[in-house]
């Protein structure tokens, strides 16, 4: 396989993934949406779906669509190390695509919400009055782009994102390799999107489940830089949990594997 066919697969599958996961967020979000206050139940399974998609539609080139996965396959030995750039580059380009496939698809949704006089002014009707001084600092649509702490404490999310992407990559790599030595075959497809959405369900609630760096850095890039009034910032204090954490943790997956599996 080609690093070229590897880039365009690993573009097309993590545009996809974030088109629809990022999507659910937005839908669960905006008041002018039929999923509104859908909660997270919707969005753990909402993110689910999106793997099993863009795996799918990524399967010629193993559907890593995560450098964390990436590193972990290295480790085991199921990629050359030369290939891992390429599958990095596609899996960001990609997440940077599909995060501005979901602006354009909620472009009403994003434009009613941010000039929404409750919105701008800390109101959620019957939620109360949000904190005036944290809500800049998230911005009022950053949870559809990227990921944040419910509490903010360095160890414990770092802590976290390490332990769920653990979770996410040893199940990748002790479900068996597809033909090609590159990913899970079809039925290993189904098995992680439930494990991504297992996840969500049992270890998200502390910080949002990135465990995968590109899924939380390229929309956080792209809602720094989309034309949003009254976005808020894009909280780039926190940004490197969800890029080092899923990374540290694709490499002690892909290093436990070694020890106890191979």
């Amino acid at each position: 396989m080609s690093s070229s066919d590897i880039f365009i697969s690993e573009t097309i599958g993590t545009a996809v993934l974030i088109l629809m996961g990022g999507g659910v967020c937005a839908a669960v979000t905006f008041k002018r949406s039929k999923a509104f206050n859908a909660g997270w139940v919707a969005i753990a399974f909402g993110w689910g779906f999106a793997v099993l998609t863009g795996a799918y539609i990524a399967a010629k080139s193993g559907a890593h669509l995560n450098p964390a996965v990436t590193i972990g396959l290295a480790i085991k030995g199921g990629i050359e190390w030369s290939q891992v750039p390429v599958y990095f580059a596609g899996e960001f380009l990609g997440a940077m695509i599909g995060a501005v496939l979901v602006w354009l698809v909620y472009y009403g949704q994003f434009r009613a919400h941010l000039t929404d006089p409750e919105v701008v002014s800390g109101h959620f009707g019957e939620e109360g009055m949000v904190d005036p001084a944290a809500a800049p600092k998230a911005g009022p649509v950053l949870g559809i782009f990227s990921t944040g702490p419910e509490i903010r404490n360095v160890v414990q999310n770092l802590v976290t994102e390490i332990i769920a992407t653990i979770v996410l990559v040893l199940a990748i790599l002790t479900l068996g390799l597809s033909d090609n030595g590159k990913g899970v075959g079809a039925i290993g497809t189904l098995l992680v999107a439930l494990v991504v959405t297992g996840i969500g369900l049992s270890l998200g609630g502390p910080t949002g489940y990135a465990i995968n760096p590109v899924r939380d850095l390229g929309p956080r890039i792209v809602h720094a830089l989309l034309p949003l009034p009254n976005k808020g910032g894009s909280d780039w204090g926190y940004a490197w949990i969800p890029v080092v954490g899923p990374l540290i943790g694709g490499a002690l997956a892909g290093g436990i594997y070694q020890l106890a599996f191979a």
